[in-house]
């Protein structure tokens, strides 16, 4: 998905990137960075926070927005 897929499906969810990131703990703008950067990406983030914002919009949006993220055993560790 591009970042523009990823913004609509929060904006009928009645929300946004901001109101995702405030709502999970993380700072707004790295949440837009991360998703920036990765969006559309065939391969995992290497950190963990970006990792960790990846797969909690995944799971907000019901989609997997890269493939194997969700099977992925440290997706399954929180």
């Amino acid at each position: 998905m591009t970042y523009n897929q990823i913004r609509a499906r929060l904006i009928e969810q009645d929300s946004n990137f901001r109101q995702f990131a405030l709502a999970k703990g993380y700072d707004p703008r790295t949440v837009t960075q991360t998703v920036a950067r990765w969006a559309g990406s065939e391969t995992l983030p290497n950190g963990r926070i970006a990792f960790s914002i990846m797969r909690d919009l995944s799971k907000q949006i019901g989609t997997e927005l890269i493939p194997g993220l969700l099977a992925h055993p440290f997706a399954q560790a929180c």
